[in-house]
């Protein structure tokens, strides 16, 4: 898949690499040189520290960041419940009230929301955890028409992964800002403000929260050095900031999957260089680079993994976000498409855009999703099973125009009310449409006819 083309260019500067080490300025000497924080700070400016894990965390896990900012993010008034009753129907993950089922479900695409903005648009559609216990994830659809105004958002319960399925996203963070539109990801770490405006109209796609670590890229293993997401492609902003003396803002707080909403008398984009490993960064899909197998078989599904958040046991994941891209099949004397299988992992997939290649009954539509919970088979509906074992096994490019993907995960997840009937999403003959007409084929030798 060559590199996503835009329409129009992205307008904002950019830093190269995956958890790289970055320092950045937008006036130049606003950086102290040879200490973290100088008696006093170049341009009159504060020091402030963010930090990502715990101070002594090892050396290859400690995340951190060194802002110089005009006035600190301390400054602004007591936090106090926003809406609390309804924003806490529509996020939290409190065990009680989310629904542990063992169906396979799907969803129609859900709606655009033109009435709210992106603070407003976000709903919990299943998790699992507790962000207090820093464990566990949240998946949540978003779906906004209006710009934030004077306003800043910020999780303290998680790193974002933003996967948007329609429209722009214009992000303003404190540490710089970011484009970002349909094929391209965004993460935000845990504690860093931003706010979204809407350049291009209403927006909608997906989110998975992890409260638990933080996104990496996956060991490669026998795959060697290179493949898959390359750490070159991935991008950082470069310092930019607001000069405002006196500005009311009002600043969200997502805490606990409760919203809470604070005021402050100064903007909160006043970071005038900042240097650290801890920081939001984007990546364009298109720039993943696929394997494969060149012989027969599959190789496992984890081969398709842009990035992952480890769990405490080696090789299992928190979250994996998984893509599917335009690609080659190749290999010989093989069913294609993925195998049915059951899983002791969750897979929550969403489309972007085209067909997704294991469901061509036209049920799953981009802007919609499924999860087949922990131990529940799935796999090819009956028509990609019939099409697939039937078929010419000939050089075949799939998926062209398309981008589905899978936020994989070893908890079990339970399904919001919102997920499962305030939406009215929930496809309820999801299970007979797929797998219900798959036909018998079994020749048993040794039974007489």
């Amino acid at each position: 898949m060559p590199v996503t083309k835009f329409n129009h260019p992205d307008p904002y500067k950019y830093q190269t690499g995956f958890d790289s080490y970055h320092e950045t300025e937008a006036i130049e000497g606003a950086l102290p040189v040879g200490q973290n924080s100088p008696q006093k700070a170049p341009y009159g400016l504060y020091t402030e520290k963010l930090s990502g894990t715990a101070f002594t965390a090892p050396r290859h896990e400690n995340k951190q960041t060194w802002v110089y900012r005009i006035i600190p993010a301390a400054a602004h008034e007591n936090f106090a419940a926003e809406d609390a009753d309804s924003y806490h129907t529509r996020m939290t993950t409190e065990t009680h009230k989310l629904h542990h089922i063992p169906n396979q479900l799907r969803w129609n695409p859900f709606d655009l929301d033109e009435k709210v903005d992106w603070v407003h648009g976000l709903h919990l559609i299943a998790g699992s955890g507790d962000p207090t216990q820093k464990q566990g994830l949240g998946i949540l659809m978003y779906a906004a028409g209006k710009d934030m105004g004077k306003e800043a958002f910020y999780s303290a319960d998680g790193d974002f992964l933003i996967v948007p399925q329609h429209g722009v996203l214009d992000i303003q963070t404190e540490l710089g800002r970011i484009i970002l539109r349909p094929n391209e990801i965004c993460v935000i770490p845990r504690g860093i403000r931003y706010r979204v405006t809407l350049p291009d109209g209403p927006v909608r796609g997906y989110i998975c929260e992890i409260y638990q670590g933080h996104y990496q890229l996956p060991e490669l293993g026998p795959i060697g050095s290179n493949c898959l997401a390359n750490a070159r492609d991935f991008q950082a902003p470069v310092a930019a900031f607001d000069d405002e003396e006196e500005s009311e803002y009002k600043l969200y707080s997502k805490f606990n999957n409760t919203l809470f909403a604070a005021r402050q008398n100064h903007t909160p984009f006043d970071v005038v260089a900042w240097h650290g490993n801890y920081y939001p960064f984007k990546y364009d899909l298109g720039r993943f680079n696929v394997i494969g197998s060149i012989s027969f078989d599959h190789p496992d599904p984890s081969i398709f993994t842009v990035l992952t958040a480890p769990s405490d046991h080696v090789g299992t994941a928190v979250a994996d976000f998984v893509i599917f891209p335009p690609r080659w099949l190749v290999a010989e004397g093989t069913f294609r498409p993925p195998w049915y299988h059951r899983n002791t992992m969750s897979e929550f997939m969403g489309l972007i855009s085209g067909d997704y290649d294991a469901k061509v009954g036209g049920g799953f539509k981009p802007a919609g999703a499924s999860l087949h919970n922990a131990m529940s088979a799935h796999g090819p509906d009956s028509g990609a099973f019939e099409g697939a074992s039937n078929a010419e096994l000939k050089p075949q490019k799939v998926g062209d125009g398309s981008m589905a993907f899978m936020f994989e995960s070893a908890h079990m997840v339970g399904v919001s009310g919102w997920g499962l009937k305030t939406c009215q999403k929930v496809q309820p003959e999801y299970n007979e449409h797929s797998w219900k007409p798959l036909k018998r084929h079994f020749v048993n030798p040794n039974k007489k006819a």
